[in-house]
């Protein structure tokens, strides 16, 4: 459980105390956590690079060196076939049996399970591939030109790192966070475990296991800004930060909002 505005006791009196002994004055430590309190943790978790959300959680607490672990809230048990098929809705069943045990055990494995970052992969999931599988992206016109060779839009991209000719086809959108362009292909293939070459193999990101650690790797590495943005309640810019645009942006909003009055 997490320390914030209005509660009192022991345990906020030794946190005020830790404050002020880092530096960060929280007014009177009188064990009552008012503004003052909260103005001090914000200050030092942004000082921490921690979510500066005014509440004295698992990691601010240990960064404070009151608690002796770091991890936050472990929800993964609650994420169950059910669930996830309230969420997704468009998802044949069998998939979802097929794909979520391989998600869950790589949320597990990159600490990713607490409720906001469960909720953000299957949300982001059902945005990016209604059918629970890793897909490769299709033909839009966004990607190729009329009459033109399939992904050439994307060939000459220098944003996505692409050299030209195959490259638009070769590193186009895979799995279960449409991974696009050979930057990304080269960045995160070596940081899947065990790593992949996904420049020359770029195939394997499609792969189950390969895809469920790279939408890990992907929310991961946007933890904060995620969360900062479903803390201010702004959704839209918790979707840009995966997909860089809007696009399923009202199947994601609708996914994570079930989930959340599923899971605790």
């Amino acid at each position: 459980m997490a320390l914030a505005m209005g509660d009192s006791g022991p345990e906020v009196k030794a946190l005020q105390q830790a404050l002020a002994a880092k530096g960060f004055n929280p007014g009177a430590v009188d064990g009552s956590f008012g503004g003052g309190t909260q103005a001090a943790v914000i200050a030092f978790q942004n000082s921490e690079g921690l979510l500066a959300d005014g509440q004295a959680g698992p990691r601010t607490l240990s960064a404070l060196g009151l608690a002796t672990s770091a991890d936050l809230p472990d929800a993964s048990d609650q994420l169950t076939v059910q669930v996830v098929s309230q969420m997704c809705p468009d998802s044949p069943i069998g998939h979802i049996k097929e794909s979520l045990p391989v998600l869950v055990e790589a949320l597990r494995q990159r600490k990713l399970v607490d409720k906001p970052m469960l909720l953000m992969a299957v949300a982001t999931i059902h945005a990016e591939t209604a059918t629970f599988l890793p897909v490769d992206e299709g033909k839009s016109r966004y990607n190729t030109s009329p009459s033109g060779p399939p992904f050439d839009l994307y060939d000459n991209r220098k944003d996505l790192g692409n050299q030209g000719p195959p490259d638009g086809a070769a590193f186009k959108g895979r799995g279960f966070i449409q991974l696009t362009g050979r930057n990304n292909y080269a960045k995160y293939g070596p940081r899947v475990q065990p790593p992949a070459d996904l420049v020359n193999h770029p195939e394997l990101a499609n792969d189950p296991a390969v895809a469920a650690d790279l939408l890990c790797l992907f929310l991961g590495d946007r933890e904060l800004q995620i969360k900062d943005a479903l803390a201010h309640g702004n959704m839209q810019a918790a979707r840009r930060l995966v997909n860089g645009g809007t696009y399923g942006l009202d199947a994601f909003v609708s996914a994570y909002q079930i989930g959340d009055k599923l899971l605790a």
